[in-house]
């Protein structure tokens, strides 16, 4: 056999994972352009609600049709009176959502139940405090008693991380936002399927610290686009080079 014939046979045979390997890359590029999209609209998404004014929270009987693809992130105003000795901590990992606390170092988020005056139960985070004061003894001020207006966002429970810590109701510990668990363990309820994230008012002391939330959500698709479309291309250029060295032979 010639040996412009076994040239040819040898890229015919590196053609196909050749071919391959440029549609998997390009098929990503593509897929982060996709996603590019969707961060985008849901951030406008996201950014309108929380901009709204806050609206009366739904009423227990409307709990059960809310929707979190619709409803999630609706501000919301309601009166309701805190349960300070049913509150629990639940750790503060960093939030987009919660830029000012994300430099706070260690710290929890009080979740506390709020009794409306016609019944049922929302939980409420309350804001952040961090390590050194999350015994509730140590901010005793800003234990405010009897009904008060409270205006925040709703959320509905995290979904649990396959590396995430169990949580540890005997020690009051949580290692995420959910509103049935913490209300299961402290025998509150009908406690609503949502929470609130508190924006006022401040407590006095100032902690727990709420917060209005922001979408300031990461939006990096692009830079992975370009990135997986290069390599698509330097797949491309390597083999014209490689092929170009070899027919100069």
């Amino acid at each position: 056999m010639s040996a412009p014939s076994k040239t040819r046979r040898s890229w015919l045979g590196l053609l196909i994972p050749v071919l391959l390997a440029f549609a998997i890359l390009v098929a990503l590029g593509t897929w982060q352009i996709e996603r590019k999209a969707w961060k985008e609209g849901l951030i406008a998404a996201l950014s309108e609600r929380l901009a709204a004014p806050p609206v009366a929270l739904p009423p227990p009987a409307a709990w059960s049709s809310l929707d979190a693809a619709r409803d999630e992130y609706r501000r919301v105003a309601f009166t309701a009176a805190f349960d300070h000795g049913q509150e629990a901590l639940v750790y503060a990992a960093a939030s987009a959502f919660r830029p000012d606390v994300s430099g706070s170092g260690p710290g929890y988020w009080i979740f506390t139940p709020a009794r409306l005056p016609a019944g049922g139960v929302v939980m409420v985070n309350r804001g952040f405090v961090p390590e050194a004061r999350k015994d509730a003894a140590s901010r005793a001020d800003g234990r405010i008693a009897g009904p008060i207006e409270i205006v925040g966002a709703m959320r509905w429970p995290e979904l649990r991380r396959f590396f995430s810590p169990a949580d540890d109701p005997s020690h009051n510990l949580w290692f995420r936002a959910d509103p049935l668990a913490i209300a299961d363990a402290k025998a509150v309820g009908p406690v609503a399927p949502f929470y609130v994230e508190q924006e006022s008012p401040a407590p006095p002391g100032g902690l727990p610290q709420p917060g209005k939330l922001v979408a300031q959500l990461r939006n990096p698709h692009l830079g992975y686009a370009i990135t997986w479309y290069g390599l698509a291309l330097a797949v491309v250029f390597t083999v014209y080079v490689v092929k170009s060295r070899r027919e100069a032979r």
